[in-house]
């Protein structure tokens, strides 16, 4: 699976963050803790330069604690950013963002002058939750449906912080085809796009890999089927979603499953670790150099048939 869900405004914000950087004193990323790499922005690490970077995770309270904080370390030692696991159980935690901006840039406070924070990430990854607790004030929309906002705008928290907010913005293309997996199944992309079985399978898969324990707790199973198919139809034995004949409806269990897995219901889970997303760059690399010497032979083909 291939995900390129691109709309017009996620073009048009690429090309404003591009414009306004130079404007930016430090970058706000936020990050989905289930999949810290699949939701990071590929094209973030080149456009920042050196500017300061706090990554936050946030929804850290439906991802797997232990590989939470295998990301932070590493995040933090590898990548060279500061970062911040928050979630919608201790709004308070927010608080600790101001005084880390500032930690990160004291000149600014100790000249008195405004921090400019550029704040950033991927659709409904809970970006305007955060900005509204910041402020104090509804002022971002939100909502569980990716992309609801649309605009850049400026916001004064008032304790010498301005957040430039953007929209919640996708990458052209997903060239790792799970990451593109792990972004629908944590709901970054609209449901309309995406194949909800494909999607399903692919979560079933991971979770009986994974989260094994996860699964037989939920849906009360001594031991797990031997494949992703089979436990799906239990699911959908057990919730009732059959068809005429008495064949299983597999779009509606899929949309219980992904359901489950989004609201925290079959527990906390994390979709990759450090290892895995090293492993999968390594192989986009061989991907990448493949599809270059396809490309090469095609062309030196195309010269021998024209000379």
């Amino acid at each position: 699976m291939l995900i390129q869900w691109y709309p017009g405004h996620m073009h048009k914000a690429s090309k404003e963050i591009k414009a306004i950087l130079p404007q930016v004193d430090l970058i706000i990323e936020i990050l989905d803790a289930r999949i810290p790499f699949s939701s990071q922005n590929p094209m973030l690490a080149h456009l920042r330069g050196n500017k300061p970077c706090i990554k936050i995770l946030s929804k850290s309270d439906l991802a797997d604690p232990e590989r939470t904080q295998q990301w932070q370390l590493y995040m933090e030692r590898e990548q060279g950013v500061k970062t911040l696991a928050l979630t919608t159980e201790q709004p308070e935690k927010t608080r600790q963002l101001p005084e880390l901006c500032h930690k990160l840039m004291p000149d600014k406070q100790a000249a008195n002058r405004l921090l400019h924070a550029l704040i950033m990430g991927i659709p409904n990854v809970g970006k305007s939750t955060l900005i509204n607790r910041l402020a104090g004030r509804m002022i971002a929309k939100t909502g569980n449906e990716p992309a609801i906002t649309k605009t850049q705008q400026r916001i004064d928290l008032g304790n010498g912080i301005v957040l430039l907010d953007t929209p919640g913005l996708l990458w052209p293309n997903v060239e790792n085809k799970n990451s593109g997996y792990r972004l629908a199944a944590t709901g970054a992309i609209r449901d309309t796009a995406i194949d909800h079985d494909d999607i399903a399978f692919f979560v079933a898969e991971f979770l009986m890999h994974h989260y094994p324990e996860l699964l037989k707790n939920r849906f009360q199973l001594a031991e797990l089927p031997g494949s992703e198919l089979a436990l799906l139809e239990i699911i959908g034995k057990q919730r009732g979603c059959l068809r005429s004949g008495g064949h299983i409806d597999l779009d509606k269990v899929a949309k219980i499953l992904l359901s489950e897995l989004r609201a925290g219901i079959l527990g906390k889970i994390t979709f990759e670790t450090p290892e895995m997303m090293e492993t999968e760059l390594a192989e986009l690399v061989i991907i990448r150099e493949e599809k270059e010497a396809k490309k090469l032979a095609r062309k030196q083909r195309g010269k021998g048939e024209n000379s």
